[in-house]
Order: structure tokens, then C-alpha cells, then sequence
């Protein structure tokens, strides 16, 4: 049995959305056990189905407006995200999930869950959709604005190790994100980093530039946070700025109304091959144990799948893999 902690408190709308993803997920996956952290008596009394559900009462959680989350999770050890966190550590629970503030998320990785020995930064890993149905893997999406060509080195080995073992891509391949694909483009930083990849025993593809981003034209996106960062939300805003104005368009006058109920089946999965909420959420990848960061505004079908993930990540054994790899290059 997997067993997955999931912090009910985490998000713009917990604790509802938390356990009514978790509930979803109990009856999608027979093989799952979810403990639900934060307020007892919230918790219950949205509670359809308690099926291989368990609580652990918080009495604190971190709200998403919150600032100096880094000191606030040393300080505040009743907090729904630092008891799961803490569980996760000491191997209670298999995974963790959250929809909480991703500062949060990032200092009580390091700081609670732990460096995995020999990782030198944690990165987050947002899953990327693609025109072509596929997925592609960023990293990193804000956890580090400033790295070292071999962090970056240490993300891609990383994500292959994801892209392998939980998307089911053999020999993934890389690419830097970077201002053009002619080597030799960009600040030192992706300069160094390219020789580093093109020298390492990944796939490794060579720049690319951000208008590639989804087109299906790689597997794993090797970036800085700060960039990485700008990266990710320029694509949700442009994906939905797309489905914003063609909706407007159809509903604009008569004809397009006529012409948009014949389409609805395919306006329908349109929004889902973009939707966010099929993926889940962001892996904090470099800690000992697998940690999903879902969005903030995450509704509960996203919940089930930042759950799905999780269950997927420890299927996968990820988190053993990096030991074993990080293990093998210090020998």
C-alpha cells in the first residue's frame, strides 16, 4: 500500500478541495492510503467517504499570503505541511502533497524533509503540455534564481531519472533553454552549462529557444528558476489568453455561436491537452522523499492528480534511483 500525506489546509480553497481530491483518488486508486493533515473537525465534516482515509489533526497552517516563509517553518512546528513534512522524513508516509505556498514548500524541503546527500539544490519540476498530447519536464520553475552550470548538470541527470521511470521516456532527451539553439548563445552561466551537458551521458540536444517550449521539440527543459520561472507563466498566460479570446470570438456573433456548438467536442479537448490540472502539480525534486507542489488555485480534480503523481513518483522509486546515481558519481 502507498501511502501519501496530503496537507488539507494547502491552498486557495482548502480544506474542501484537498478532500474531495483525496476521496476521488481513493476510489480511482486501490492501492493508495491518504492521511489528510489539518483541522480535524473541517476535515470530517466534508468527509464523504473515509475509505483508506486517516487524519492527523494541525492546528496551524500557512496561509498563501504569508511572508518570511523560510523562518515561519522552523517556528511553527503544529503546521498541517510541517507535521506531513516531518512524516514524510521519518518514513511514515510515502509521499507528500500540497497545494500550500511554494515558499513554504521549498524551505521545508530542505529544512524538514532534507537534502537528498550529495544534491546540491532542489529544484522544481512542473510538468510542460505539448501540442503534440505529450508532456515535457521543466526544471527549475522558481526554487534557485541563481545557480552553477553544474546544478543545472545535476537537474537534467535528475529529470531524466523522472522522465524514465514515471512518463515512460527511455533516453529523454535535454535541452537549455536559452536566447538561441547556436552554441555558444547566452551568459556564461548556459555557456559553461552546455559543455557540461554536451560532454555528460544524457541525450542532450543542445540549446533551444522559448518559443519551442511546447512544441513537442524535447523532453526535458533545463533552466535556472528565475528564467524558468518566466518560462512557465508566460505559458499559462499565453494558453490562456488563446482559449479567452477564441472563446469571445465564437460567442461574438451568431454564426460563431452555430459554428462553436458543432465544435464543442473539439474546443473540449482543446482546453484539456493545455489544462494544468492533468498533470498534477511540480515535484520538489533533491529531497528524501517525493514532495508534489499542486497550484495554489488548484481545483480537486488537480488535487487527484498531484495525488496520481505522487503515487506514480514512488511506483517509479525516483528518489531511490537519485541516491543510487549521486552515490555512484561520488565513488
Amino acid at each position: 500500500m502507498i501511502r501519501i500525506a496530503v496537507d488539507a489546509m494547502g491552498g486557495d480553497f482548502a480544506p474542501k478541495i484537498a478532500v474531495e481530491g483525496a476521496v476521488s483518488a481513493i476510489k480511482q486508486f486501490s492501492d493508495i492510503e491518504i492521511t489528510l493533515y489539518g483541522d480535524e473537525a473541517q476535515i470530517k465534516s466534508l468527509l464523504t467517504d473515509e475509505t483508506r482515509i486517516n487524519i492527523v489533526h494541525c492546528t496551524d497552517y500557512f496561509r498563501m499570503d504569508e511572508k518570511d516563509l523560510a523562518l515561519a517553518i522552523r517556528r511553527r512546528k503544529e503546521t498541517s505541511m510541517y507535521m506531513a513534512m516531518v512524516d514524510a522524513r521519518e518514513g511514515v508516509v510515502d509521499a507528500f502533497v500540497t497545494a500550500g505556498p511554494t515558499g513554504a514548500v521549498v524551505s521545508g524541503g530542505v529544512l524538514v524533509v532534507k537534502r537528498i546527500k550529495g544534491f546540491s539544490k532542489p529544484a522544481l519540476g512542473p510538468i510542460i503540455p505539448q501540442i503534440n498530447g505529450d508532456h515535457a519536464l521543466l526544471i527549475d520553475c522558481g526554487a534557485n534564481p541563481e545557480v552553477k552550470p553544474e546544478h543545472l548538470q545535476q537537474f537534467a541527470e535528475i529529470a531524466a531519472v523522472y522522465c524514465e521511470n514515471v512518463m515512460g521516456k527511455k533516453n529523454p532527451r535535454v535541452a537549455l533553454l536559452n536566447n538561441g539553439e547556436e552554441e555558444g548563445k547566452g551568459r556564461q552561466l548556459e555557456q559553461d552549462t552546455y559543455k557540461l551537458l554536451k560532454e555528460s551521458n544524457l541525450n542532450f540536444i543542445g540549446n533551444m529557444e522559448g518559443k519551442q517550449g511546447i512544441t513537442g521539440h524535447t523532453d526535458i527543459i533545463v533552466t535556472d528558476g528565475f528564467t524558468g520561472n518566466i518560462f512557465l507563466k508566460t505559458t499559462e498566460g499565453v494558453a490562456k489568453g488563446i482559449g479567452t479570446t477564441l472563446k469571445e470570438e465564437i460567442k461574438s456573433n451568431l454564426l460563431g455561436k452555430i459554428g462553436g456548438l458543432f465544435l464543442l467536442k473539439n474546443l473540449k479537448r482543446f482546453k484539456k491537452r493545455f489544462d494544468a490540472s492533468e498533470v498534477g502539480g511540480s515535484v520538489l525534486f533533491g529531497v528524501r522523499a517525493p514532495v508534489i507542489k499542486a497550484h495554489g488555485s488548484s481545483d480537486s480534480y488537480a488535487l487527484m492528480n498531484a495525488i496520481k503523481q505522487a503515487r506514480s513518483t514512488v511506483e517509479g522509486r525516483v528518489i531511490d534511483i537519485i541516491k543510487e546515481q549521486i552515490n555512484e558519481k561520488s565513488e
